[in-house]
């Protein structure tokens, strides 16, 4: 998942989707009663985002592995450098029996 759109963002339909939305919502609010579908647009982008779209798919996906580390270096939304992979072993907590030794 991590090649061509999918590794800037997790869901890039839903975006292009929002983006989709967006630009409707500009091209009518050339008038005045086009100006009224923005409630239309905000709530079709919240449900992209928060609702039915990226919330339950994500749920499902977060099960498989490897997904959980994707999460955490990919923009969930709007399209984003991918975050740096820490250099060198992640840092645990010590082992308390590990300590112990330390201190005698």
């Amino acid at each position: 998942m991590d090649k061509g759109l999918w590794r800037f963002t997790r869901h890039p339909n839903y975006f292009g989707d929002a983006c989709v939305w967006t630009g409707i919502f500009l091209v009518s609010a050339e008038r005045w009663p086009g100006a009224l579908s923005l409630p239309a647009t905000a709530i079709m982008i919240y449900l992209l985002t928060f609702g039915s779209g990226k919330r339950n798919l994500e749920r499902s996906m977060v099960k498989r592995p490897g997904y959980p580390e994707y999460m955490k270096r990919t923009s969930g939304f709007v399209p984003l450098p991918p975050k740096k992979e820490p250099a060198g072993p992640v840092a645990t907590q010590p082992d308390p029996a590990d300590i112990s030794i330390l201190k005698r």
